[in-house]
């Protein structure tokens, strides 16, 4: 059975914008990838109810993880509304017991909105916790608690800025030029939210914005395209610096 890894952010296309890079160079190597959202986007739309942008935007997740082999899971929680309470914790909790990773990808924990930043917290805690056997979510049917304690990775915060506007320092990138047509066609899954930008922006910034930051990352170690990473080393969690040794011919530390 192949190795897991989990990229679980608050929002579909999240992961798109931050990580699907690296999830594509880890699923290229035999890794099972698994993409999972605290909420399915029900916020995201001007014009169309919560529930109705809520179902468009699950199948846009879906068809966007089935672009690497992978699956798609749901926490169920309401966009704009992420927050760490009890049922929060116990859904997080089930989907990483569920997925069972080696590696999970996240927001960092300074972010632009509370959504992401509640997120990071969650999936810290689950990363945490989902190991231990006497931690119950009571939901039914129970996944078994994790083998172990994943490598948690945070990924760069939008435009790579905290709250006041200043530079979040990262130390790993991924060179993810050999996939970035993979990557920007997982982002392309997201038409709902690319045609909202359209309209009212009038170009693809959708995309566009993806390519900029991906850019910016990849300024940074000297190559076209990037994602980048800060790894969560307190205690209890791994040390390694596994994405280095995994992706060591894409892979790049400052």
């Amino acid at each position: 059975m192949p190795e897991r890894v989990l990229a679980f952010m608050a929002h579909p296309d999240d992961a798109e914008f931050l990580c699907a890079g690296t999830l594509a160079l880890l699923h290229q190597i035999g890794y099972e990838v698994h993409i999972a959202t605290m909420t399915a986007g029900d916020g995201g739309s001007a014009e169309l109810p919560p529930e109705e942008i809520a179902r468009i935007r699950l199948n846009e997740a879906r068809r966007s993880a089935e672009m690497l082999h992978g699956s798609y899971h749901c926490a169920g929680l309401k966009d704009f509304l992420v927050t760490v309470n009890e049922i929060a914790i116990k859904r997080t909790v089930e989907i990483v017991r569920a997925v069972d990773p080696i590696i999970v990808f996240t927001h960092h924990p300074n972010d632009y909105m509370l959504d992401h930043e509640m997120t990071s917290i969650l999936v810290r805690h689950a990363c945490f916790c989902a190991s231990a056997p006497n931690m119950k979510t009571d939901l039914f049917p129970s996944a078994v608690p994790t083998s172990r304690i994943p490598y948690l990775y945070y990924c760069m915060p939008i435009e790579g800025i905290d709250h006041f506007g200043r530079e979040v320092r990262m130390q790993t990138f991924i060179d993810i030029t050999s996939v970035m047509e993979v990557k920007e066609e997982m982002l392309k899954c997201h038409e709902s939210q690319r045609q909202w930008l359209l309209k009212h922006h009038g170009i693809d910034e959708y995309i566009g914005r993806m390519r900029q930051w991906a850019e910016m990352a990849g300024e940074k170690v000297g190559v076209k395209f990037a994602e980048c990473f800060i790894q969560h080393r307190g205690h209890a969690f791994p040390k390694e610096n596994v994405l280095v040794r995994l992706l060591a011919n894409f892979a790049h530390e400052i």
